[in-house]
């Protein structure tokens, strides 16, 4: 047998160079990267049903007539009006079901311990639920009531400014049931209202109530004035070229 001392090694090819003036460097998206394409691809995506339901109706909202009774809920309330809304709310949320269990608590033990009373009770919170806030604002106990905008399907309530009204309670209208419901515990909440507040609050709650009251329940314009009519832009662009063409037509006529 022939050793393998004589025999030569394969030696390994050799790695391709770059062209040094023109590097190949992977695309970097980041913040000071490469630079982005510039073609919006958004019209190519197909949105999920639920949103494209929410985009049409918002369209067609706008296009089409919108009855002053369902036109009503967009006159909601600017951001500082609602910021010094909520701040009052915010003083009023009811218990958790954890705090109410701790209270009770504390109240089974001192009552053990012989101490005299039934406790401290909760103070004055808001109310929620349709049914509840309908049957506060019939009794006239209802000092404040506030309404989402945006409550689904709106017949809920739409009655509801009529019946704030014709009880003489003020009411507003606010963007966001989820905000409602945050005042709560809730996921979602359609109406508050508030019955009684602390005496440091009450001079808060008035000054509101006839601001809401000015506002919303003598202000005819809110509640019997036509919603919609607004036009896209390109049906805008071909009246207004319609309209220029019918203009330069009877200036052509009134020459002769």
């Amino acid at each position: 047998m022939k050793g393998k001392k004589g025999s030569k090694k394969a030696t390994p090819a050799a790695a391709p160079t770059g062209n040094p003036l023109y590097p190949s460097t992977p695309r970097n998206m980041r913040i000071g990267g490469a630079i982005r394409p510039t073609r919006d691809v958004g019209r190519f995506v197909r949105w999920p049903r639920y949103i494209r339901i929410q985009r049409q109706r918002r369209v067609i909202m706008q296009r089409l007539k919108v009855p002053p009774a369902v036109n009503q809920f967009s006159k909601t309330l600017n951001k500082n009006q609602a910021t010094e809304l909520f701040k009052l709310l915010n003083n009023y949320k009811p218990e958790t079901a954890d705090e109410k269990k701790a209270r009770l608590k504390a109240q089974a033990e001192a009552k053990a311990g012989g101490a005299a009373g039934n406790g401290d009770k909760p103070g004055p919170v808001i109310k929620f639920g349709l049914k509840h806030v309908t049957t506060l604002v019939e009794q006239k106990k209802a000092k404040l009531v506030v309404i989402a905008h945006d409550v689904n399907p709106v017949e809920l309530v739409l009655w509801m400014p009529a019946l704030c009204r014709k009880m003489d309670i003020p009411y507003c209208i606010v963007k966001g049931k989820g905000r409602l419901g945050q005042m709560v515990h809730k996921k979602n909440s359609a109406v508050l209202a508030l019955t009684a507040v602390d005496g440091s609050d009450s001079s808060k709650l008035a000054q509101l109530s006839d601001t809401f009251k000015s506002q919303y329940n003598e202000n005819s314009d809110n509640w019997r004035k036509m919603g919609g009519g607004i036009m896209g832009l390109k049906t805008l662009k071909k009246l207004e070229i319609r309209a220029r063409a019918a203009e330069i037509e009877a200036a052509k006529k009134a020459a002769y």
